[in-house]
């Protein structure tokens, strides 16, 4: 059968059996959980990366995937299918309102030597990284600090960190945007095409990070970590595990920003809720033996 004629072909339904195997290596390998309402979304992901390898049944390619020499490559490829990039400028904008003015009320604590350090906890392909380096950029400018930044994107997913560091979009994805921001932090390389500019691509950087891994990652303590839209895809009790190892990455006074809805009734004992309707958001509580 030619390549055209397979890509045609139409794969077998995902019984239960392979769903919950399927299931099951996704959250043990990255902690996402995938409810029966989204077993849709998994079998068409993988129904899409089988065509690409000629595959015709999902045990087959499990086995390549789970024990195949080359299967650790292959699951680099998969799992940017698998995870969720839902991404755009500025999604929240309560939540950037909040943090511009935090930025701008402690403006003064930040320097070239000791910068506003900022954390976007699945930042996907950038988007929301370079919203919150030029928003910071607008505040600091206002107090002559415009370089005392540095915004720091994470994901599990390698190709769309890739994405990001280039940080070229196309026109669709800067539509939302303001006229100012395009016009002053934008070029246009062609037709269809925008970079940021290297004024704020020089003060942010990124790097793979599984959620499932904080233990192991560098325990720098940050000014504010941005982990909106992530905490769905777990279950509650890794949710709470991922709060917990962030906050133990805020510097006393700090800011813990997270999505609406995604953790109810959470608390935590060094964290004072922020009495703020419009966002979910925590301050990291002072140790008063320092002041």
């Amino acid at each position: 059968m030619s390549a055209a004629g397979w890509s045609l072909k139409t794969l077998p339904t995902m019984d239960e059996q392979q769903f919950l195997l399927w299931r099951d290596l996704l959250e043990s390998r990255t902690g996402i959980f995938v409810t029966e309402q989204r077993k849709s979304f998994l079998q068409s992901s993988l129904m899409q990366r089988m065509r690409e390898l000629s595959y015709d049944d999902y045990q087959t390619y499990y086995e390549f995937v789970v024990n195949a020499p080359l299967g650790k490559i292959e699951w680099a490829k998969l799992i940017d299918r698998l995870t969720v990039q839902e991404t755009r400028f500025f999604r929240d904008p309560a939540a950037f309102e909040y943090i511009a003015e935090l930025i701008n009320q402690y403006h003064g604590q930040y320097s070239k030597k000791n910068p506003l350090d900022i954390w976007s906890v699945g930042c996907s392909t950038g988007e929301e990284v370079y919203s919150l380096a030029m928003m910071a950029k607008e505040v600091l400018l206002r107090h002559g600090e415009n370089d005392a930044f540095i915004i720091t994107g994470t994901d599990i997913s390698v190709p769309a960190l890739n994405k990001a560091r280039q940080g070229i979009f196309p026109k669709r994805r800067i539509e939302t945007l303001s006229e100012h921001y395009k016009n002053k932090y934008f070029s246009q390389t062609d037709d269809d095409q925008f970079e940021l500019l290297a004024e704020i691509k020089r003060n942010t950087c990124f790097a793979q990070v599984n959620v499932l891994q904080l233990d192991k990652t560098a325990s720098t303590q940050r000014h504010v970590i941005y982990c909106q839209n992530l905490l769905i895809y777990f279950r509650r009790q890794r949710r709470e595990e991922i709060l917990n190892h962030l906050v133990d990455r805020l510097i006393p006074g700090g800011l813990l920003l997270i999505g609406m809805g995604e953790m109810l009734d959470w608390h935590h004992p060094d964290l004072i809720p922020v009495e703020d309707k419009s966002i979910t958001a925590y301050i990291k509580r002072v140790n008063q033996k320092n002041n």
